[in-house]
């Protein structure tokens, strides 16, 4: 199972990447891990993104390419993934296409998550106060939120037309939302056959 989770911070993708990846045996990729241990690591591409993500400012594509591409030649990506936080762009998306078409395993969904700008300032506020993020303050929130609606919405076209993408409502509990992701995938599944 080779899954994308697209949606605007906050939306709840890390909680039910983890879910996922348990469910279904296989990797669970955050960008967002990969760019904090590059930068607690002080590696260049490290230092690259840092810059960028205390502005709350989307990291280039090459250097975002450069680490999951990475990420995803490890062992544990061989039977699949949750990948959370990329792909960001278009561009990012054809990089991931180019990559599993050469490896012969291409995409099974994108799970786009649904959530309310409220419900989602709400979250991220308290995500900031509870882990001391220093990307989840109020005024870089909003700025990330600005930045998710101008780059990474075309993505759900992209994927919409692909005939990959299963629309997911994200409030409520963690339970109910991991229920309508797997009827989505199974909806998805059912009309491919």
């Amino acid at each position: 199972m080779r899954i994308v989770l697209l949606g605007p911070p906050g939306a709840g993708k890390g909680t039910q990447a983890a879910e996922l990846a348990a469910r279904f045996g296989v990797a669970d990729i955050s960008t967002g891990e990969i760019f904090r241990a590059h930068v607690a690591e002080g590696t260049p591409l490290g230092r690259a993104a840092r810059e960028y993500m205390d502005r709350g400012d989307l990291v280039p594509d090459r250097v975002v390419i450069a680490m999951v591409m990475a990420r995803l030649a490890e062992p544990d990506c061989e039977t699949g993934f949750v990948l959370d936080g990329f792909p960001r762009t278009v561009a990012q998306a054809e990089a991931l296409d180019q990559r599993l078409a050469a490896l012969g395993t291409p995409l099974d969904a994108a799970l786009a998550f649904e959530i309310t700008e409220g419900e989602l300032l709400q979250r991220l506020v308290g995500r900031a106060a509870q882990l001391h993020r220093s990307d989840d303050g109020e005024q870089t929130i909003r700025h990330r939120l600005e930045v998710f609606a101008i780059k990474t919405r075309p993505l759900v076209d992209y994927y919409r037309q692909r005939g990959l993408l299963v629309p997911v409502d994200a409030i409520g509990g963690v339970d109910e939302v991991t229920g309508r992701i797997l009827d989505g995938l199974a909806t998805l599944g059912a009309s491919r056959s």
